[in-house]
């Protein structure tokens, strides 16, 4: 079953990275990242906006760019940072694989 919403905590560790920098990617892009409250406040992501943090992670941890060059390469075409995350994706899952191979073996 699908989940509909995520957590502060479970997006940052899906990207392997601390709270509060998906706090900060959050209010560092408005635009694209737009987060509901419960009823604590606490912030809650959808699908999309998890992602959107892929696609910021890739631009900005793997690729070195600004936030200011993420920002503008997530407002022209998409595809090509979509592409890439999916590649980036499928490569962890295989390594991730790879070491439980090994370590049956």
């Amino acid at each position: 079953m699908e989940k509909y919403f995520y957590t502060i905590g479970e997006v940052a560790e899906i990207l392997g990275e601390s709270t509060s920098l998906v706090r900060f990617w959050s209010n560092e892009f408005p635009k694209f990242i737009k987060p509901q409250r419960n009823a604590k406040g606490n912030r809650l992501f959808t699908k999309e906006d998890l992602e959107t943090f892929k696609h910021i992670h890739l631009l900005v941890k793997v690729e070195g760019l600004t936030l200011e060059g993420a920002a503008k390469r997530l407002k022209g075409d998409r595809k090509e940072v979509v592409n890439k995350a999916r590649v980036l994706e499928n490569l962890r899952a295989i390594r991730q694989q790879l070491t439980e191979i090994r370590q049956d073996l």
